[in-house]
This record gives structure tokens, sequence and C-alpha cells, in this order.
């Protein structure tokens, strides 16, 4: 279906006013007017920038992936590339960008797989989703100031395995891996 994304039904924003407003988090409160002309006085809106997310295939099939402590979990968790993308920036610059920066891979050939929303209620954000297949390690990492991550390279099976045993806690990371894993398994 390609209509399954529409405007039916949209809300009126009657007012706007910003809470908190930071380079990575921006809350926005509005009183909105529904279609039946009820008015809701409070609906909050959390405003990022988008983001980017990529499936690293090296030449000999490994997948890179990645290992960090994730603090709202409290939990160290795997998970693939990802990161904000940047003013000026095109979906796959930052993706190239942003794995190259945390794993020092580049290169391979570059497929958009999917775009989601974490949270389509409260966010206003896109995650484009890519598919990166034969990448090479042809560098050092380059990591913020604020990231402390281990780069692994595991087998299709352990990256199977993760999900299908729950371990792959970011919903954004796991919906791709799951989609990319469909349509492979869905080509034999």
């Amino acid at each position: 279906m390609k209509d399954g994304i529409t405007e039916d039904g949209k809300w009126e924003t009657v007012s706007s006013e910003y809470l908190f407003r930071r380079p990575w988090l921006t809350v926005r409160k509005d009183a909105v007017r529904l279609p039946d002309g009820r008015i809701n006085p409070e609906f909050y809106v959390l405003e990022y920038p988008d983001w980017v997310n990529i499936i690293a295939i090296d030449e000999n099939g490994q997948y890179v992936m990645e290992r960090q402590f994730r603090y709202g979990l409290g939990k160290t968790c795997y998970e693939i590339a990802a990161g904000v993308i940047e003013k000026g920036e095109t979906p796959l610059e930052a993706a190239k960008r942003e794995l190259s920066e945390e794993t020092g891979y580049e290169g391979g050939e570059w497929t958009l797989l999917m775009q989601l929303s974490g949270n389509p209620s409260t966010t206003n954000n896109i995650t484009h989703c890519f598919l990166a297949t034969g990448v090479k390690k042809t560098k050092a990492q380059h990591l913020d100031s604020t990231e402390d991550l281990e780069v692994c390279l595991l087998s299709e099976s352990d990256v199977r395995d993760l999900l299908e045993h729950d371990q792959i806690r970011q919903a954004l990371m796991a919906a791709p891996l799951w989609k990319h894993f469909s349509q492979k398994f869905s080509q034999k």
C-alpha cells in the first residue's frame, strides 16, 4: 500500500511554547484542536534532529557491530553504527560519516533500507536506515568526546541469534536488522 501514511485527521496547532532547548533535544508544549473540535491544551512533542543507522557488512561477510554502555538502561548493548544528521548533510553523507567515525570502516555498496520513527506520537524526527555491504577497515575510530564504544565483528548467525533472543534492545536498530534478514531469506 503506497498511501499508508497520510495527513487524514490532522490536528490543528492552536498555540505552541518551547519549554526546553538543547542541541540534541527540544521539548515543545502545544495546544491542539482535534478534527471533532475538542481542544487538548497540553500535548508535548520532543524535537530531535533526524538520525541515521547503518547495518554494515564487511568484505568477509562479518557484521560490523558496536558494544557500548547505555546510561538510560544501565546496560552494555550490541548496536549498529548510528548518529545524528548534521546541518547540510544528506542522510547518506551522515551515514557514511558516522560509520567511518565510529568504526573506521568505509566504502562498499550503500542502499537505503527503510525510514522510521521511534515514536510518531511524541517525536518529530525520522531515522534513515542504511545497508552497507563490502565495507573495509581503512582507519582508526574518531569518536566524539562522549562516545565510548567497542567495535565487534559478528557472523550472520550471531546477529540473528541476538535478535531472536531479544538482545538488540534499541528498537530503531532491531527493526532494520529484522527487515534485512527478512529480505535476505525471502530471496532464497
